[in-house]
């Protein structure tokens, strides 16, 4: 069975501009033609399709997928260096994943911080509030966030610092 690009960009969830513009990049080299020349898209170019769109969610160039496919179409002789692509690929996505958990927790902190300060009417609850009343999971992130910086770096003693 074959799809127009509307039918397999709506199978993909992405607009069909998305197709077009990889195609335009050299990402779609396995895609046939109609006699008018419209694409036309099979089953089997829909795996390859998500793989595209797999990479390009993890960040990766247009550049590197092109490579990537070059790759694909140059059969087994290239295994070694799209095994050795996704691993470096794996390894930016595993560090995205800590980035995005740590900021993650800031953001559970701050909301938890706002709505303790909401129910008290007042951001200063904080300032007296007992080390033990802060919940466990937050001390470690109120302590980074409050780090004291340095005598070159802070704020003159008469400039107010609001917390933000």
């Amino acid at each position: 069975m074959f799809y127009t690009v509307g039918e397999i960009a709506k199978k993909l969830n992405i607009p069909p501009s998305t197709l077009r513009y990889y195609d335009k990049e050299g990402l779609l080299p396995f895609v046939e033609r109609s006699n008018g020349g419209i694409r036309m898209f099979s089953d089997k170019d829909f795996e390859s399709l998500s793989v595209i769109e797999c990479l390009k969610k993890t960040g990766m160039s247009i550049k590197d997928i092109r490579q990537f496919m070059e790759w694909c179409a140059q059969g087994d002789a290239t295994i070694p260096e799209r095994l050795s692509m996704f691993r470096r690929q794996r390894e930016q996505v595993l560090t995205q994943i800590t980035q995005l958990q740590e900021t993650l927790e800031i953001l559970d902190y701050k909301e938890w911080y706002y709505k303790t300060a909401q129910k008290a009417g007042t951001c200063a609850v904080h300032s007296s509030m007992p080390p033990e009343e802060i919940p466990e999971r937050f001390q470690s992130i109120q302590q980074k966030l409050q780090h004291t910086p340095t005598k070159a770096t802070q704020p003159p003693s008469n400039t107010p610092s609001p917390h933000p």
